[in-house]
């Protein structure tokens, strides 16, 4: 394993993956966790709860260092912005508007109200101020943190999943749980330049989210069943089906890719982990954190060689009896975790 703290460049490989331990547990939250995100630079993380809470936590030291309420509204889906102190994220009371706040000082600097059902999907652009939002009432809304007033709007039979791309010029669409769609952000309103449809494997099975590698070259699907599709993002070819996690009740469960693109990751609905290799498809690893329920939330820290997951509390995962004993920078992040 290597990390280099000057270009945050690390490899992650199966032996890697398999010595992954759980180095701490919060339980700041009376309720579900959520939603996760890591800032850009991976040193900060924020969570939100089904308790209205919205705790910020310290990666380099493995510590939470904030907690801020939403109680009249709730809080659902968030995402950092560009800047590491302002959120946006989305409500489970009162109404359906997204809420973009400043954590320094617990103010709202903008309200975007349109949505009129539950937002099940929200992601900024990895490049600018632009994010797109997907919701229960089957419209999918582009939106600009300068501006209140929706960009751009779609209507779709369904529910909504969708993704932006690494570079931030193309978004991708779940249609109908049967095809995918893929927009230029700057003209969505021409249509789709590109459509593909992805094979089911069983009747009535819902697409939940959206995710493109961070390479840009595969699309992961996943489903409200035990199944995820990972998806060729330039032809649409299905390229693997990943099985062997559970969800019989047909929960969102998250997914998506490392930094590096090169594995996959998904909660289960018994609370383990699953990893697999994004090109072969098989699962490399299994990890058990001795969640309690589903783990609804799992992350990698963009920069950090850290692991987050979650159920009603919140793991911090590090990898640990290694052949190789880990560089400088990761030995002290291991040091601060289990202080």
């Amino acid at each position: 394993m290597t990390f280099d703290p000057s270009t945050s460049a690390m490899k992650l490989t199966d032996e890697v993956f398999r010595s992954l331990r759980v180095s701490k547990v919060f339980r700041e939250n009376t309720d579900r966790v959520n939603c996760i995100d890591f800032s850009a630079n991976g040193d900060s993380m924020i969570t939100s709860s089904n308790d209205d809470s919205i705790v910020i936590y310290c990666c380099l030291e493995g510590r939470p260092k904030r907690t801020l309420y939403s109680k009249k509204y709730g809080c659902d889906l968030l995402q950092y912005t560009h800047a590491p102190n302002t959120i946006i994220y989305s409500s489970n009371k009162v109404d359906d508007t997204i809420r973009y706040l400043s954590l320094h000082d617990n103010k709202f600097l903008r309200y975007f109200p349109g949505h009129t059902k539950r937002v099940v999907a929200l992601q900024m652009s990895p490049v600018n101020d632009t994010f797109i939002s997907g919701s229960l009432d089957k419209t999918i809304r582009l939106w600009d943190l300068r501006s209140p007033n929706c960009q751009g709007l779609m209507h779709l039979n369904g529910r909504p999943v969708v993704s932006v791309d690494p570079e931030g010029l193309i978004f991708a669409a779940g249609v109908d749980s049967r095809q995918l769609k893929l927009y230029d952000l700057r003209t969505f309103d021409k249509g789709p330049f590109a459509s593909f449809h992805v094979r089911q494997d069983f009747a009535g099975a819902e697409w939940t989210g959206l995710k493109f590698s961070q390479d840009g070259k595969k699309i992961l699907v996943s489903m409200s069943i035990g199944q995820l599709k990972l998806v060729d993002a330039f032809n649409g070819h299905e390229l693997n089906t990943l099985t062997g996690h559970v969800n019989s009740g047909g929960l969102t469960l998250e997914a998506g890719f490392t930094p590096d693109s090169k594995y996959v990751l998904s909660g289960s609905q018994d609370g383990t982990v699953h990893v697999w290799s994004s090109d072969s498809g098989e699962r490399v690893a299994l990890l058990d954190g001795g969640h309690a329920g589903p783990t609804h939330c799992v992350q990698f820290n963009p920069k950090l060689m850290t692991l987050a997951t979650a159920y009603n509390s919140m793991a911090l995962w590090l990898p640990t009896n290694l052949e190789e004993p880990p560089a400088p920078a990761v030995a002290e992040l291991i040091n601060n975790h289990v202080s």
